[in-house]
């Protein structure tokens, strides 16, 4: 009887523990307000003429991004730092996960962008699929910056930093 319980209990919870997990693509879904199109890592892979705007903090742009990236602070953005962008130039967000570049794309699409996309997963989907990513001195690293130990946990490949 006790074998039986224990048994029972054991896969009692690895049931709700399994209920209770999302998947990447789920977590990124319940994300998105789909306000700005989206593009996959593998679609802007090679892509060229486009403009790179990596939507994170200066510490974060510093330990990885996308070569060919340009920084523009989420948390102080202001309409001067797009304002020699082409408003009819293929723009394309990202940040840690496409969440606060998805913001940033809302407001370029009100100040007249025309072209603006979303990166699925942003850097972090990026490095999932082994994509290339630089430091600082631009130099290629492993490291991305997870923003906090809870959402470290959608970076499967490369070093996690966080503070």
């Amino acid at each position: 009887m006790k074998r039986y319980l224990s048994s029972l209990l054991l896969s009692l919870s690895i049931i709700i523990t399994a209920c209770g997990q999302q998947t990447f693509d789920e977590k990124m879904n319940s994300l998105y307000k789909r306000t700005v199109p989206l593009i996959k890592a593998s679609e802007l892979k090679g892509k060229s003429n486009v403009i790179l705007l990596d939507t994170r903090s200066p510490k974060e742009f510093d330990v990885s991004h996308i070569e060919g990236a340009r920084m523009i602070d989420y948390d102080n953005f202001k309409k001067a730092d797009v304002k020699n962008i082409d408003k009819n130039a293929e723009v394309i967000v990202y940040c840690s996960v496409g969440y606060r570049s998805e913001r940033i794309g809302e407001r370029l699409q009100e100040m007249g962008f025309t072209n603006v996309k979303n990166l699925y997963g942003g850097i972090f989907d990026w490095k999932n699929q082994n994509l290339e990513i630089l430091n600082k001195n631009e130099q290629s690293t492993d490291s991305v910056h997870t923003y906090n130990k809870a959402w470290s946990r959608w970076l499967y490949k490369g070093v996690k930093v966080y503070e």
